[in-house]
């Protein structure tokens, strides 16, 4: 078995928990060593000692030879710790859920997360650290560039085309053959009727750019 490490003590992180073990249930990989976390609430904490999870401490904490996950949900803040964590060159492997559905020729970079329940469809290409959560569905011949987040039950309708560090909202849908650009957000229960550009956030059915009034 191979030391992990998790980092990240929030909702996903201990998601990734659920994971982990569940790969280990199937064929003994990983050894769990704990999660980093440079500020964990009070409540994580207490919530990681209910799962029988250390805490270590902040990132630095992190042996240099262990395997690394970053369950951080924030596209942005994950692509930063990343990039913090560069000095140290660690391993990123893929930890995905038993219960994943796969397609043929499906294609992933390193650092990918698959919660429980997702289906992959033929032809699918996602970039590095990309976090799929509980039931997404990602359908034939679609990319996903690195850092893409897709919340619960997010769908991306086929030969679709995500940008770097694109969060996808719960229960969102992307029609067919749409470019989403980098940055971009998409709402809860949003249906994306046509490409979004950079750093655009969208809501609505059919999906419209976020006013000022709505975010408030």
């Amino acid at each position: 078995m191979r030391d992990l490490v998790i980092v990240g003590a929030g909702g996903f992180g201990r998601e990734t928990v659920d994971v982990v073990r569940a790969v280990n249930a199937v064929e003994p990989t990983w050894r769990l060593l704990g999660v980093v976390d440079d500020a964990p609430s009070t409540l994580n904490l207490e919530r990681l000692s209910r799962l029988g999870i250390e805490h270590l401490g902040g990132v630095e904490a992190i042996p240099h030879d262990a395997a690394v996950a970053v369950a951080v949900g924030n596209p942005e803040i994950r692509a930063l710790i990343v990039d913090q964590l560069a000095d140290r060159a660690p391993e990123y492997p893929a930890l995905i859920h038993p219960t994943t559905v796969i397609g043929s020729e499906f294609a992933h970079g390193t650092g990918l997360i698959v919660l429980g329940g997702v289906s992959i469809g033929t032809n699918v290409t996602v970039g590095s650290h990309v976090h799929l959560n509980g039931h997404a569905v990602l359908g034939h011949d679609v990319t996903c560039h690195d850092f893409v987040s897709m919340n619960p039950n997010a769908t991306l309708s086929g030969e679709c085309v995500i940008g770097d560090r694109t969060l996808l909202g719960a229960n969102s849908t992307i029609l067919q053959g749409l470019t989403l650009g980098v940055g971009v957000t998409v709402g809860a229960a949003a249906c994306v009727t046509r490409p979004v550009p950079d750093g655009q956030t969208v809501v609505g059915v059919p999906a419209h750019p976020l006013t000022k009034d709505q975010s408030e």
